[in-house]
């Protein structure tokens, strides 16, 4: 556990310095201070309405216990067991299994799963992949995720600048264009590995936490293997037409996720269910 957190400290920290660099590779040291300040403002609205836009984007329809007993009831025993305030709960009418979670804090939380994930999985297999979404709520993931995905996207659009209007230094002397050329070259890359890497470890501790809600690991490596076996020949339109979101679902729901190590959101299953019935 110690390993991932420390790990997603040190990626944000990185994500963060590249982004100052990038600022002061544009306007020196004024640049870099304007350039935190903007990416400040963007992970300010991201915070405060990420989860909204997120729901909107994949038309989630929100159910209670009226409405969809079996989901709402299974949502409802976890978070008391993990001892979290009751989320609010949507479906999505999407055939890919799948499910994510968002909102900026636990108070302010909703968990959303799939219409096909609901028809696949056994009760106890949702068990476990609702705890694992639960858990991201608990270690506030979101917010971890919200922050890097900003900020990654900051990055390229102000290597975008930079590439097509050059930069200056604190004394308004043009930088050296072919280092700018690399730095808007290398930057948006960079910071696009690094937020794959902070969501790789986030997984990776969300599994391990819904095991440990759950009481049964063995649910959700038995979920993940049955998720990943149809999920890669059922498309999700939604999110094919928002792939910034993909980091945020229980198994990377586009249909070219062939791109595996550096370039993916998510470990390999194989590792994660080997994780999980090694903890059982």
């Amino acid at each position: 556990m110690l390993g991932n957190w420390l790990k997603t400290t040190i990626l944000m920290a990185a994500i963060m310095a590249l982004f100052g660099v990038i600022g002061a590779m544009i306007g020196g040291q004024q640049g870099m201070i304007l350039a935190l300040a903007f990416g400040g403002a963007m992970n300010f609205f991201s915070y405060w309405f990420s989860d909204k836009m997120v729901l909107r984007m994949y038309n989630a329809q929100e159910v209670d216990e009226t409405s969809s007993p079996y989901l709402y009831g299974i949502v409802r025993e976890l978070a008391e067991r993990a001892g979290l305030p009751m989320p609010r709960v949507y479906i999505i009418d999407e055939a890919q299994p799948n499910a994510f979670a968002t909102g900026r804090n636990p108070e302010h939380a909703a968990v959303a799963a799939t219409r096909g994930i609901l028809q696949m999985l056994s009760q106890r297999e949702l068990r476990g992949v609702m705890a694992h979404e639960l858990t991201h709520v608990k270690h506030r993931d979101i917010l971890i995720s919200t922050i890097s995905a900003t900020m990654a996207g900051a990055i390229s659009a102000l290597a975008n600048f930079a590439l097509f209007f050059g930069g200056r230094d604190s004394e308004g002397r043009r930088s050296n264009p072919i280092l700018g050329l690399l730095v808007a070259l290398l930057a948006p890359l960079a910071a696009a590995l690094i937020q794959m890497a902070i969501s790789r470890a986030r997984e990776f501790e969300a599994d391990r936490g819904g095991a440990e809600v759950s009481g049964d690991p063995n649910a959700l490596a038995d979920a993940l293997t049955k998720i990943d076996a149809y999920a890669r020949g059922i498309p999700m339109a939604s999110a094919e037409a928002h792939p910034e979101t993909a980091q945020m679902m229980i198994m990377n729901p586009l249909s070219g996720s062939g791109i595996q190590n550096l370039f993916s959101t998510h470990p390999s299953t194989e590792e994660r269910v080997a994780r999980l019935r090694a903890m059982a």
